[in-house]
């Protein structure tokens, strides 16, 4: 049911009713526009997209705090981060204006704004994300149509060229850092484990006589507080053999303390990651020559070794405690091409001219099949 009025100040009076029944008006200047609109709402109503205009009058930033408070599934580091990206970028553009009155363009403008201001792609495809979850959230539930983030495109990420260390500058690293760390620096060298795992590893998942160790838990901290878990992904949990120099040299360490925790912070209880990275890793990246080296760099040079060494992309992803080989091919592939040689070399060994036979004793064997 829908209608188009004059009203006596001469603006033309468009009315219909939503699906929940009640009746929704507006006033136009031209019939034309109050016709059009009333013909874009029937539209939508018919396409399932119609959404009550007065929720659409709460704030982006109401709606974020609301969605904040709903999603309970994050981890506390993918919260904290959101909640900052949410703060910095978003929130001081978007913040105050109806969820309703943000449009294609006004999210084009503000992209476009934070690049010219200089934000990294990374970030700019971050703060982009989070927006854009926001505004699904607010479409599954009724409150607008559709999201002005659709059909946006944030600036492509360019992959920078990982940084790779070699046995030896991991050596010196190991050489360099605390002598409390220097067995994190080679089992994350040679064993592959991230720094939150190293950081959460406990003594009762290290079977020295095996060399293994088992990686089921990490640790991160949010504000101040240690908050510990398992792995992002079931990958993650895995078992992970390490070299025997390596192994040797952890069951001296194990041997020389104690505690539950096989690298403890100084004051006992788990290692706390920003705090080790100001006082203990800076100082030792740059004593070895190594200065903008993080911690991430370490399962970046185990999985080069790895490749050295001869392991083949699944080996590598279950090691890595990646959920796809497609991850190691993406991040790795170039590393890999050296198999492709390595195979055309050994099969350049194996190869053997083909020995041309006699037709005499071909013939026969013809006959006989035929």
């Amino acid at each position: 049911m829908s209608s188009i009025v004059k009203r006596p100040n001469g603006r033309w009076q468009a009315t219909y009713k939503g699906p929940d029944r009640r009746e929704r008006s507006r006033s136009f200047d031209r019939k034309i526009d109050a016709d059009n609109w009333i013909k874009t709402q029937g539209a939508d109503v018919v396409r399932g997209q119609w959404a009550d205009p007065q929720l659409g009058k709460i704030t982006f930033g109401e709606w974020a705090t609301k969605w904040q408070a709903t999603t309970v599934h994050l981890r506390p580091t993918t919260r904290a981060r959101d909640a900052s990206y949410l703060k910095t970028h978003v929130l001081p553009r978007f913040g105050r204006v109806p969820l309703a009155a943000i449009s294609h363009t006004d999210v084009r403008t503000w992209v476009a704004d934070l690049v010219a201001a200089g934000k990294a792609p990374a970030t700019v495809g971050k703060a982009f994300q989070i927006g854009g979850k926001v505004m699904r959230s607010a479409v599954e539930a009724g409150m607008i149509p559709s999201s002005p983030f659709a059909n946006v495109k944030a600036p492509k990420i360019e992959r920078e060229e990982r940084r790779f260390l070699s046995p030896i500058e991991i050596a010196h690293l190991a050489d360099a850092i605390d002598p409390r760390y220097r067995v994190l620096v080679l089992i994350g060298g040679y064993g592959g484990l991230r720094i939150g795992e190293l950081a959460g590893l406990r003594r009762s998942r290290v079977d020295l006589v095996r060399g293994t160790i088992d990686v089921a838990e990490i640790v991160v901290e949010v504000s101040g507080h240690l908050s510990f878990g398992p792995p992002k992904t079931r990958a993650g949990r895995r078992t992970v053999s390490l070299p025997r120099p390596v192994v040797e040299e952890l069951a001296a360490h194990l041997a020389a303390s104690d505690g539950e925790f096989v690298f403890p912070s100084p004051l006992g209880g788990a290692l706390r990651v920003p705090a080790f990275r100001r006082r203990v890793w800076a100082p030792a990246v740059i004593a070895a020559g190594l200065e903008g080296v993080t911690p991430h760099a370490l399962p970046h040079a185990a999985v080069a070794i790895w490749i050295a060494a001869g392991a083949s992309p699944t080996e590598i992803a279950a090691r890595a405690g990646h959920t796809s080989v497609v991850t190691v091919l993406d991040r790795y592939g170039h590393l890999l091409k050296r198999h492709d040689e390595r195979l055309r070399d050994e099969l350049d060994t194996m190869y053997v001219a083909p020995i041309a036979a006699p037709k005499a004793t071909i013939s026969p064997l013809r006959k006989a099949l035929g």
